[in-house]
């Protein structure tokens, strides 16, 4: 049965209409008239494909054997960088206005710069399993950090999507980041600053803004949020972007559940915020912050499940 005159047109006003919709689409090739958007599927594959290399016999290798095992590598390496490449060009493409061959060259550079600090990403992500694991009495084992903690997995994604935002490549470090913060519910900006052996627990809920830093060894519960007090607006009323306005967090920090610190303040090193604490303001070094008078084993105080 063939449709109707007036059905076809019907659909063909809803397909322009579509298509008018999607005006802040930009960079169009000539062309071919398509913008250069990067996948969203490829770039998580791609995440996945990392994951086998960071965590080589945990994900993707499992079958591999000791002996087969630097071949397989060595195939998955040359697979990620080229399927990287193509997505860091497209994001490029998409975002910028720079000739061809300009995009081209930065895309090459991005990715090699890149694949050169995975065995820095993969030191720091042991560094964050070992404390998982020695910061939880319920971890059986490093094993199991890695398989099932959603802590290390928006760690891994973070430090992927953090090497990548420091190489300015746009777009793909946010969805990196997101597709975490869609699976763990932890949401941490890419360009946060991030030392080695943090210890996110439970984690649902977690937030960490953009110009937060945070050293080492620090342990967060879940419902912790770090984030801004205010933003600073321009003339037009608009955020000014960029600006330093969430904490800085130094090292042997420890913050319970549902405490919440806003703006461009340090909280000092070996430091304990308690749980539900609201903190806009600096505290010392191995300061004890809590809603009520802290007791004798106030490192317990609030602790997870």
């Amino acid at each position: 049965m063939q449709p109707s005159n007036s059905h076809a047109t019907h659909v063909s006003k809803i397909v322009e209409t579509l298509a008018q919709s999607a005006h802040w689409l930009k960079n169009h090739d000539e062309a071919a008239d398509m913008p250069h958007l990067p996948s969203r599927e490829e770039i998580h594959d791609v995440i996945e494909l990392l994951r086998s290399l960071l965590f080589p016999g945990y994900f993707g290798l499992s079958d591999v054997t000791a002996d087969f095992l630097r071949y397989r590598l060595g195939s998955l390496l040359e697979e990620t960088t080229r399927r990287l490449r193509t997505q860091i060009l497209s994001s490029l493409r998409f975002a910028g206005s720079e000739e061809q061959t300009n995009t081209e060259t930065r895309a090459e550079f991005a990715v090699d710069e890149f694949i050169a600090q995975l065995p820095h990403i993969k030191t720091l992500l042991s560094e964050d399993v070992l404390e998982a694991y020695n910061g939880d009495p319920a971890c059986a084992s490093e094993d199991e950090a890695i398989f099932c903690y959603p802590g290390i997995q928006a760690m891994t994604n973070h430090r992927i999507a953090h090497a990548l935002a420091a190489l300015d490549v746009p777009l793909l470090p946010r969805i990196i980041s997101e597709q975490a913060h869609s699976i763990t519910g932890i949401d941490i900006h890419p360009r946060a600053q991030i030392g080695s052996g943090l210890f996110i627990d439970h984690g649902t809920g977690v937030v960490i803004g953009e110009t937060c830093t945070i050293g080492k060894r620090v342990k967060i519960y879940q419902g912790v949020t770090l984030g801004a007090k205010s933003f600073p607006l321009d003339e037009h009323g608009n955020p000014i972007k960029g600006i330093p306005r969430h904490p800085q967090i130094e090292d042997d920090v420890i913050i319970y559940s549902g405490a919440t610190i806003l703006g461009h303040i340090t909280i000092g090193k070996g430091s304990v915020i308690g749980g539900n604490v609201w903190l806009t303001h600096s505290v010392p070094p191995k300061s004890r912050v809590f809603q009520r008078a802290p007791r004798e084993d106030s490192h317990e105080d609030g602790a997870g499940i």
